[in-house]
C-alpha cells in the first residue's frame, strides 16, 4: 500500500518520469514526418513528379521518400501514374473545394474594407459581377460624415462604375464594348446621370487603367461623386470583385486620386493575396 500511494505522489519519478522522454521524441518524430509529407506535396504541386528528384529536394533517402508518397498516395493525397510520376490527388481536390467555401469573399474583405475606410476616411464598396452590372457585396462608410447613396445588394452598370471597372480589367476588351452600350441605353434618359464619353476615349482609357491596374471614376456614374478603384483576383489570377473608395467632388480633385491610387491598389493586392493570388 505505501508503495503505491508513494507512486501515485511522486509522478516525477519512477515509470511516468522514464515515459516522458520516449513521449517526446516521438511527437518530435511526427511532427518531422507530417512536415517531410507537407513538402512532398509541395513538391509535386509545383511540378517534381519522381521519386528521384523529390529525394532530391527533400534531402531525403529515396527509401524514406518512397515511404511518403507509397502512404500519402493510399490516403488519396496524390495520385501514381506509371511511367509518368506522381500527382495531386482527389482528396486534395476536395480540401482545396472546400477552403475555398469556407473562406467567403465578403468575410475575407471586410477588414481590408473597414482599414481602407480609416485610412482614407472615404466610403468603401466591394462587388462582383452579376450579369451585366455590379453587385455590391459591402459597403463602409466613411470618417467625413458624407453618406452615399449606394447599398450593399444594389447592382449599377459595370462600363460606369469604379467597382464594375475594376472587374472589367478581367474581361476581353470585345465584351468592353457591349457593357459600354448597355451602360448608354440605361443612362437614357435619365437628366441627373453625366454622359458617357465617346467609345475611342472610353476604349483608350480602359487600355491604361489595365495597365496601371487602378481604375478611376470621374463623376461618370453620378455627378459629384468621384471613385478610385482597383480589381481583386483569386488564386488562378482571375478577377473577382473590385473594391474602390468614392467621395465628393470637394474631397476627390484629381491630385488626391493619383495619391489614392496605389493606397486602394495595394489593398486589393493584399485582399488578392489572402484569396491564393500570388503575383507574376
Amino acid at each position: 500500500m505505501h508503495h503505491l500511494i508513494t507512486s501515485s505522489l511522486e509522478p516525477s519519478t519512477g515509470a511516468a518520469a522514464s515515459a516522458a522522454p520516449g513521449e517526446a521524441r516521438g511527437t518530435a518524430g511526427g511532427t518531422q514526418t507530417l512536415l517531410r509529407g507537407l513538402a512532398v506535396l509541395e513538391c509535386v504541386a509545383e511540378g517534381v513528379s519522381d521519386v528521384r528528384g523529390i529525394a532530391a529536394r527533400l534531402g531525403t533517402p529515396r527509401s524514406t521518400t518512397h515511404r511518403l508518397l507509397g502512404s500519402l498516395v493510399a490516403q488519396g493525397y496524390l495520385h501514381h501514374i506509371p511511367y509518368r510520376g506522381y500527382l495531386l490527388g482527389p482528396k486534395l481536390l476536395l480540401l482545396g473545394q472546400r477552403a475555398l467555401e469556407q473562406r467567403p469573399l465578403a468575410a475575407l474583405a471586410r477588414s481590408h474594407l473597414e482599414a481602407l475606410a480609416q485610412q482614407t476616411g472615404d466610403t468603401v464598396h466591394l462587388g462582383v459581377v452579376e450579369g451585366d452590372e455590379v453587385l455590391y457585396l459591402d459597403k463602409v462608410s466613411g470618417t467625413k460624415g458624407l453618406e452615399m447613396r449606394s447599398r450593399v445588394g444594389q447592382r449599377m452598370p459595370l462600363a460606369s462604375t469604379g467597382v464594375g471597372k475594376a472587374l472589367m480589367l478581367g474581361m476581353d476588351e470585345a465584351r468592353w464594348e457591349t457593357l459600354y452600350r448597355l451602360a448608354e441605353v440605361q443612362r437614357s434618359g435619365q437628366p441627373d446621370k453625366p454622359p458617357m464619353r465617346p467609345w475611342a476615349g472610353y476604349l483608350d482609357e480602359m487600355r491604361r487603367y489595365r495597365a496601371q491596374g487602378v481604375v478611376l471614376d470621374l463623376e461618370e456614374n453620378e455627378l459629384g461623386i468621384r471613385c478610385v478603384g482597383a480589381p481583386v483576383r483569386d488564386i488562378g489570377g482571375r478577377v473577382v470583385a473590385g473594391l474602390s473608395v468614392a467621395s465628393a467632388l470637394p474631397w476627390m480633385p484629381e491630385e488626391r486620386m493619383a495619391r489614392l491610387a496605389p493606397v486602394v491598389r495595394q489593398r486589393a493586392e493584399s485582399l488578392s493575396k489572402e484569396l491564393g493570388w500570388i503575383p507574376a
